[in-house]
C-alpha cells in the first residue's frame, strides 16, 4: 500500500537547531556504525544527527515523495554518501538486515500499531545495538497541532516503556524540555493551534531550549514536552 504523510511541519523543525544539539549530543554515543533511521522524513534530522564513525546510514521513508527528497540531497552532496533512501516500511525490510542503532525521532507517536512496529525493530536489531526512541510526552498535552499531524497517541514513561520486547534492556527513560513544556500547556489552554508558525518555532527553539538544557538535569530529566527512551538489545528474545 503507498503511503503519504499527512504532516505539513517537517519544514518548519528543520530551523530547530538547538533542539536538535540537544538530544543529538544525548544520543550519537549510541550509534554504531550501521544506523537506521525510520521515518526519516525530509532528510533534516539526518543532517544534523548524522555522525564521522557511522559507515552506513539507511534513511527508511515510506511516503515515495520524502524518499525521493532525501535520494536527491544524497546525489547533490548535502547528505553524506553513506546515506541511502529507501521507501519501505521496517517490515518490509530484509530478514537478514541488522543495525546497530534504530531511530524513532518523532516517528513512533505516527504508527498506529506501535507495539508491533517496536517488535519488528528489535529482530533488526543486532545484539548489544541500541533502540532509539524521542516522541512527544504526555497524553494531556494533546492539541490540535497532534490532530493535524497525524499523531495518535502521545507518551509517558510507563506506555513508553511497555512497549519494549523482553530482549530490550533500558539504558535511560527521561523527559526533556521542561520549559517547552510550559509553552505547550499555553497553547493547548489558550492558543489551540493546528499548526505552529516559524516565528514561534524560532522563539522556543532559540529561547527556550537554551533554558530547558540548563534546567532538564537539575529537575533529574523529571519534567518536559518530550520523552526520550533508549534500550540495549541484549540476546534474542
Amino acid at each position: 500500500m503507498d503511503f503519504e504523510y499527512i504532516g505539513d511541519e517537517l519544514e518548519l523543525f528543520r530551523h530547530a537547531h538547538n533542539w536538535k544539539k540537544y538530544y543529538g549530543e544525548m544520543i550519537k554515543p549510541f550509534f554504531g556504525a550501521k544506523v537506521l533511521e525510520v521515518g526519516a522524513g525530509i532528510g533534516a534530522t539526518t543532517e544534523f544527527l548524522f555522525s564521522a564513525d557511522v559507515r552506513r546510514w539507511v534513511c527508511l521513508e515510506p511516503d515515495e515523495k520524502m524518499a525521493a527528497v532525501i535520494a536527491a540531497k544524497i546525489e547533490s552532496g548535502e547528505l553524506p554518501d553513506r546515506c541511502e533512501a529507501a521507501s519501505l516500511s521496517v517490515s518490509a525490510l530484509s530478514p537478514d538486515e541488522k543495525f546497530d542503532s534504530i531511530l524513532y525521532i518523532d516517528v513512533l507517536e505516527h504508527i498506529d500499531d506501535d507495539a508491533s512496529e517496536i517488535e519488528a525493530a528489535t529482530r533488526h536489531l543486532r545484539p548489544g545495538g541500541h533502540l532509539i526512541v524521542m516522541s512527544p510526552a504526555h497524553q494531556f498535552l494533546y492539541t490540535p497541532f497532534d490532530r493535524a499531524i497525524g499523531h495518535f497517541r502521545r507518551y509517558n514513561k510507563r506506555t513508553l516503556s511497555s512497549l519494549a520486547p523482553t530482549s530490550l534492556k533500558a539504558v535511560r527513560l527521561d523527559y526533556l524540555d521542561s520549559i517547552g513544556a510550559f509553552a505547550s500547556i499555553g497553547n493547548k489552554l489558550l492558543l489551540r493551534q493546528s499548526m505552529p508558525t516559524l516565528k514561534q518555532i524560532l522563539l522556543w527553539d532559540r529561547r527556550l531550549v537554551p533554558i530547558s538544557t540548563y534546567i532538564d538535569p537539575i529537575l533529574g530529566f523529571r519534567a518536559g514536552k518530550s520523552i526520550l527512551g533508549i534500550w540495549k538489545k541484549t540476546g534474542e528474545a
